[in-house]
């Protein structure tokens, strides 16, 4: 059962609701402490490169609780919190910093208590913009990684019925899975008062393993792959600065396309492959073709939950696979290779690539450091992709989307440049999403190598190359340099 003792009130938030601080003690079954796992190692070096703008790795989440099933109260969902926190351990889970500067490690505390923002609404509609403020609030300070609860937490309330939880997590704690884990928990444990069994593994148990001999031999044979991937690539996907960058530098570009969710669907069935290879394949050609590279190298973003293990763990299991990809199908076929004829291929290496996405970010470290010595040079594609839908939805039924059909939805397709910041560790990052029956693709890039009209060329390239595959006129690999160029030419224009 939560105990919870208000701290302090007062009148807060951009909403104008009235606050407060609610303390919520929880108590843990064990505690303990072990080194920390792949997926932590690598989230860590990202944010020691990304600091002081490292607030760019929380995840925030919003439940709403007022739409179906028993009301939830303030003390029913402060006990749901109690009990989240002591169902996943990466919630009581902190950073343990080295004195001499070596490896960071995992502390887990069995007990402690969670300070929770409880803000007062007057009626629905407030409520529903309080919960996004404090979303847009909480995530927008770094974690304090050493002595801060790797989650923040709030509750909207209007009278004595809790409307909305907010959660926002330190991505130390858990990535897009787990945080999806924390919120159909929640949401159980508001409605039902039980998750139902808990995970099969932990965050420590996993680093146990990791660091064992099953996981460096595991972990040895995936930087094989990397090793023969960035041999066979180029050192980097943007060698050359291109343009003076922008303040901020960093810029991202984000399209809404009805279109491309209908005709990613439709070329994933035509061809047997799945949704993500096919954005996946579109972003490899256009970055490659930019750039005057014959083979291209990303970095898609692995999820890591193959195991049944794994499925419900929340702590961050993503990292870095190596996706190569030989654009030059001279040969292949009688007439002029296209973007659809990449497909089996970019399937396969997808797959590699996914399978080879588990390793000791050290290593990998080590490999790199090793291979820019023997080149002289930085190797290092600076090219990420993230697919971060759970689940890809399937071509609806019945025949393919007619090119009219297509037309049409392009029509509603929407594009801008929502945020700017001025330090991410990466040149070219693609993040996929939906929004309602659309896709939301967001490209953040460095303006030295990519300046607005070229991000905005890059997004509306993975649409016509993808729309125009299900229209049945796949384009020719040799035209798409020359649609990049038209594009950022009306933008400039």
């Amino acid at each position: 059962m939560a105990e919870t003792v208000v701290e302090e009130a007062g009148a807060g938030g951009s909403s104008g609701s009235a606050e407060e601080t609610v303390d919520v003690e929880f108590r843990g079954e064990r505690s303990g402490r072990a080194p920390l796992t792949w997926g932590q190692r690598a989230i860590w070096h990202a944010i020691r490169r990304t600091a002081p703008n490292d607030h760019y790795f929380n995840i925030g989440r919003v439940l709403p609780l007022a739409d179906r099933g028993r009301p939830a109260t303030v003390d029913g969902a402060t006990a749901a919190l109690t009990a989240l926190v002591e169902r996943h351990e990466s919630l009581r889970t902190r950073l343990e910093l080295s004195a001499d500067g070596g490896e960071a490690a995992q502390a887990l505390a069995a007990t402690g208590t969670l300070p929770v923002t409880l803000a007062r609404a007057q009626d629905p509609a407030e409520a529903e913009r309080t919960a996004h403020a404090l979303l847009d609030r909480l995530s927008a300070t770094r974690f304090a990684y050493a002595s801060e609860w790797p989650v923040r937490a709030a509750l909207v309330a209007v009278g004595d019925r809790v409307t909305h939880a907010v959660l926002v997590l330190c991505h130390l704690a858990a990535d897009g899975h787990g945080a999806e884990v924390l919120v159909r928990d929640l949401r159980l444990l508001v409605r039902r008062g039980s998750a139902g069994r808990p995970p099969a593994t932990t965050p420590l148990d996993l680093a146990r393993e990791q660091h064992g001999e099953t996981g460096r031999r595991r972990g040895a044979a995936a930087l094989a792959h990397w090793e023969a991937g960035y041999r066979a690539a180029p050192a980097t996907m943007f060698p050359d600065p291109v343009a003076a960058p922008r303040a901020p530098r960093f810029w991202t570009g984000r399209i809404v396309s009805p279109a491309l969710a209908r005709a990613v669907a439709a070329v994933a069935a035509a061809h047997r492959v799945s949704g993500s290879t096919v954005l996946l394949t579109a972003a490899a050609v256009l970055v490659a073709a930019g750039q005057g590279h014959r083979t291209a190298a990303v970095m898609p973003i692995v999820g890591n939950r193959t195991s049944t293990a794994h499925r419900d763990l929340v702590t961050t299991l993503s990292q870095d696979g190596l996706f190569i990809l030989d654009t030059d199908t001279a040969g292949a076929s009688p007439s002029p290779p296209t973007f659809t004829d990449l497909l089996p291929t970019a399937y396969r290496a997808a797959l590699r690539a996914y399978r080879a996405a588990v390793y000791d970010p050290a290593e990998w470290d080590a490999l790199g450091e090793r291979l820019r010595t023997e080149a002289g040079a930085e190797v290092h594609p600076y090219c990420c992709f993230n697919d971060m839908r759970l689940v890809e939805r399937p071509a609806p039924p019945g025949p393919a989307p007619a090119a009219a059909e297509l037309a049409e939805l392009r029509g509603r397709t929407a594009f801008g440049f929502p945020a700017t910041q001025e330090r991410v560790a990466c040149r070219y990052c693609l993040h996929i999403t939906e929004e309602g029956d659309a896709l939301a693709v967001s490209l953040t890039a460095d303006t030295a190598y990519l300046p607005p009209e070229t991000i905005r060329a890059h997004l509306y390239g993975i649409e016509e190359l993808i729309v125009a595959a299900a229209s049945g006129r796949s384009l020719p690999l040799t035209g798409v340099r020359d649609l990049l160029e038209a594009t950022a030419e009306e933008e400039r224009a």
